[in-house]
């Protein structure tokens, strides 16, 4: 019987610790290779692959067939100068126009971990959320899922062979329940889990934090289900089955020259997902994502480290047969560049729920 335990060794240790190994391997590969940048051409018609400041509309854009119905529908819009509530009523409009009804959800189109992820639930609140952004920057709004169960799955797809899902993970948002007595604080404080992890769940509930939550109630303590918002991830690969495969592979037949990535999925339930039905795609991630199962509380920290390098193994590899095809490699400063620019915009983004 697995230990029961409420987090990894290593499942919140500081990032760049975690990465430490990669960026070890990423130098002697890039002298294999001879490229230092080889990953960012891994999905060639995706700027730098999707590893960093990359556009989430630009990528789904792209999507046709049977990938595009299973997106949840999507409105991007660019803050301008104009009032904002100018800009929320015609947004708003758009939307309707494209069968997005409140409540749904806005994102910025640059960024990445769950940065910005808001759940709107009425013209003002989409107001207070276009306030926040620069001139300039995207936004984007999306149908909200008519599931509340997620899954992370990574998809693998080398040139010339069939793709394969080399990871699935559930994804969990944590919630504490009500006793009459206890306010929020003290409920999320003794909570084995959540307990170790208020300084993530404080800022998103200012409102309920001192409140006494009734009986029997349950509070959800987040919307986004970002591990490093507080999520919890479950390793599920066992879940994965051949339908599951096909569904997949169907669907990313229809996103041309994607290779190496992870959906984000909302479904119906656990049969439905291992039938690879009623599959609701609310994002696909590029070169930056991970196989989110090494995540999971039960994982061992080599298993962690030896997927996170064959992951960027598997960027090179893929990377180099592109290369080959006649791609070519983008410069350091133009990951700088985009790095930079992610990062300021970020500062802007109002805090995730």
């Amino acid at each position: 019987m697995k230990e029961q335990r409420s987090t990894s060794l290593f499942e919140f240790w500081p990032t760049w610790l975690m990465y430490l190994p990669v960026a070890l391997q990423w130098l002697l590969l890039s002298l294999r290779y001879r490229s230092l940048t080889l990953p960012l051409i891994a999905n060639p018609d995706i700027p730098l692959a999707g590893m960093v400041g990359g556009s989430k509309d630009l990528l789904m854009s792209q999507a046709g067939g049977a990938c595009r119905e299973a997106l949840l529908p999507w409105v991007l819009h660019t803050v301008n100068d104009m009032p904002v509530a100018a800009q929320a009523r015609s947004l708003i409009e758009q939307n309707a126009e494209a069968g997005i009804a409140l409540p749904f959800v806005c994102k910025p189109d640059m960024g990445c971990r769950g940065a910005g992820v808001k759940l709107v639930r009425s013209e003002a609140q989409l107001q207070q959320v276009l306030q926040a952004y620069p001139e300039g920057a995207g936004l984007v709004c999306q149908k909200l899922a008519s599931f509340e169960p997620e899954a992370g799955i990574f998809y693998v797809r080398h040139p010339g062979e069939p793709g394969h899902i080399a990871s699935l993970t559930l994804k969990h948002t944590p919630c504490v329940i009500g006793d009459g007595h206890s306010t929020l604080r003290e409920l999320v404080s003794r909570d084995p889990r959540a307990g170790r992890l208020l300084h993530l769940y404080q800022s998103r509930n200012q409102e309920a934090w001192e409140q006494i939550i009734p009986a029997q109630q349950v509070h959800k303590l987040l919307f986004s289900a970002s591990h490093c918002r507080g999520a919890v991830f479950e390793d599920a690969r066992h879940l994965i089955t051949q339908d599951l495969s096909r569904a997949i592979n169907t669907i990313m037949a229809d996103l041309p020259n994607f290779h190496y990535g992870r959906l984000d999925v909302k479904f119906r339930d656990i049969p439905s997902l291992q039938a690879g039905q009623e599959l609701q795609i609310v994002e696909i991630n590029g070169a930056s994502s991970e196989s989110i199962h090494i995540w999971d509380r039960h994982a061992r920290l080599g298993e962690a480290i030896a997927t996170l390098l064959w992951q960027y193994r598997t960027l090179f590899r893929i990377g180099a047969y592109h290369r080959a095809q006649g791609r070519r490699t983008p410069g350091i400063r133009t990951l700088i560049s985009h790095w930079l620019l992610e990062r300021r915009l970020t500062r802007y983004y109002p805090e995730t729920d």
